[in-house]
């Protein structure tokens, strides 16, 4: 069952749904999971492959779009805020929590690619999530850095072009992928991660309308400022599941998981998808599957 609601985050509404097993009833409340997807997807893309499939287990699982994107509110649109989207994250929770039938002490969190760092990031913190599982989780601070060829020149320009847009009024926004394989080519992106991610986001497979494929240029600036698994080590106590793919790919979401894994004080469960890639994780029935089997079990004996 779904349900569409609205979550109300200060002065806006972030735009949400919520799987259901089926009717909620108050005498046996549920245990739930809040879902962080990756940097520019929308809830009905790769958040709701894996929503669906946990309430079909059993497991309330809410999906959102982050504040500034999607149907959600917030201005200017296409903000990438590392920051805020961890806060939409409690946010989530204060929503999840209040519904009668979901248990508010049996709630844990689901992130997936760069929404598995932003998902680490808040749980270390918000400890009202009592388990915590990634999938092909990404650090977006430490891939930020590593694709600028490091911080400090892009930060320059950054500095410069937002003076510009101050001065001129007019925002400026950049791809997060080409829009279409052939542009891709043509700028020479011809690795498998590429292909896939555009092939995914891009086309009927997994193309939305309210995805933009578009980033403000100035969340530049606050990702390449930015470390999801700052303190982790000290502070993130709750259960960990990390679930990677096997083929090593140019995503850094491999290695990513594996310094998680290893800095977590209470990892518990490590899986790795053999002959899947990043990109599959997102919706190929036989891994998507096979990581919600894991996560149920994870689940089901951590919350």
């Amino acid at each position: 069952m779904l349900q569409h609601i609205t979550i109300p985050r200060g002065p806006i509404e972030l735009a949400a749904d919520l799987h259901l097993p089926g009717q909620i009833d108050e005498a046996a409340p549920l245990r739930a999971v809040v879902l962080s997807t990756p940097g520019s997807s929308v809830k009905e893309q790769i958040g709701a492959n894996y929503a669906s499939r946990l309430a079909a287990r059993g497991i309330a699982a809410l999906v959102f779009d982050p504040a500034h994107q999607g149907q959600s509110g917030g201005e200017p649109r296409d903000l990438e805020d590392p920051y805020r989207r961890g806060e939409d994250i409690s946010y989530a929770i204060d929503a999840l929590a209040a519904i009668p039938g979901i248990d508010p002490e049996r709630i844990g969190v689901l992130g997936i690619c760069a929404g598995g760092g932003y998902a680490v990031h808040t749980a270390r913190t918000d400890h009202r999530i009592k388990a915590v599982g990634t999938v092909v989780p990404v650090n977006i601070g430490t891939s930020s850095r590593s694709r600028a060829g490091g911080p400090v020149a892009p930060l320059e320009a950054l500095a410069a072009a937002r003076t510009d847009e101050s001065r001129t009024g007019e925002l400026t926004r950049v791809n997060w992928l080409p829009d279409t394989l052939e542009e891709a080519a043509a700028a020479g992106l011809t690795d498998i991660d590429t292909t896939q991610a555009i092939t995914f986001y891009r086309t009927g497979r997994g193309r939305n309308e309210h995805s933009t494929n578009r980033r403000l240029s100035r969340s530049d600036s606050l990702l390449l400022g930015y470390d999801a698994y700052h303190v982790v080590d000290q502070l993130m106590t709750q259960p960990l599941q990390v679930i990677v793919a096997g083929r090593i790919g140019n995503t850094g979401s491999y290695e990513s998981g594996m310094q998680l894994w290893k800095l977590a004080p209470n990892p518990v469960d490590l899986m790795v998808v053999e002959g899947a890639g990043h990109y599959e994780m997102y919706d190929v029935p036989e891994y998507v599957d096979a990581a919600v089997d894991r996560l149920v079990d994870f689940y089901t004996d951590h919350l």
